[in-house]
């Protein structure tokens, strides 16, 4: 009897220790990349607040090229709306949106995960002219996940996972408008 009682007390604690942790762990996390890119602020501006162009540098967008896709709305306009569903798990389904555009400056979206899991992140990309044939984009985004599920940032590392996807996306970008 003792031993089922320690055990039982044992497995409890096991069970909770999860769930104190996630008392202690942020719930936001924010990760930003930037890269300067050799073209005219305009241009690289232009080119990055159409969201259809993402499916040319976007991590993700490559990740599965048969992947299917549906638009609402217009492109480069607050409101527009971009819907993706992939057999590939690491893909998942979704939706971005335009929220805001501070012309020539910033863009803010909103990303609606479907799969494999559910979320409602912001992301935003900025423009700054360095130069006369030379900008800085940062991609950023800002995060949330809801207690107790926050205790796997205690293992996760968004930064690097995150930040490793958009330094892949803001070097293909580079690689794009440079050739131009």
């Amino acid at each position: 009897m003792k031993f089922l009682k320690i055990t039982g007390i044992v497995i409890a604690l096991l069970v909770a220790i999860p769930f104190i942790l996630a008392l202690f762990v942020p719930r936001d996390y924010s990760v930003v990349r930037e890269v300067n890119i050799e073209r005219p602020h305009q241009e690289v501006y232009d080119y990055t607040k159409l969201l259809k162009n993402q499916d040319q540098y976007s991590k993700w967008q490559l990740m599965d090229p048969n992947m299917q896709k549906e638009y609402r709305g217009t492109d480069g306009k607050v409101g527009f709306v971009s819907f993706w569903k992939s057999d590939n798990p690491e893909v998942g389904s979704g939706e971005q949106e335009i929220l805001a555009i501070k012309d020539g400056e910033r863009i803010d979206y909103a990303l609606r995960f479907f799969e494999p899991f559910q979320s409602e992140d912001k992301a935003y990309m900025e423009f700054e002219k360095i130069e006369s044939n030379k900008t800085k984009v940062r991609w950023g985004f800002d995060g949330h996940m809801a207690y107790p599920m926050n205790a796997m940032l205690f293992v996760m590392d968004m930064e690097t996972m995150l930040g490793d996807d958009f330094e892949v996306g803001l070097r293909n970008l580079k690689e794009i408008l440079e050739k131009k």
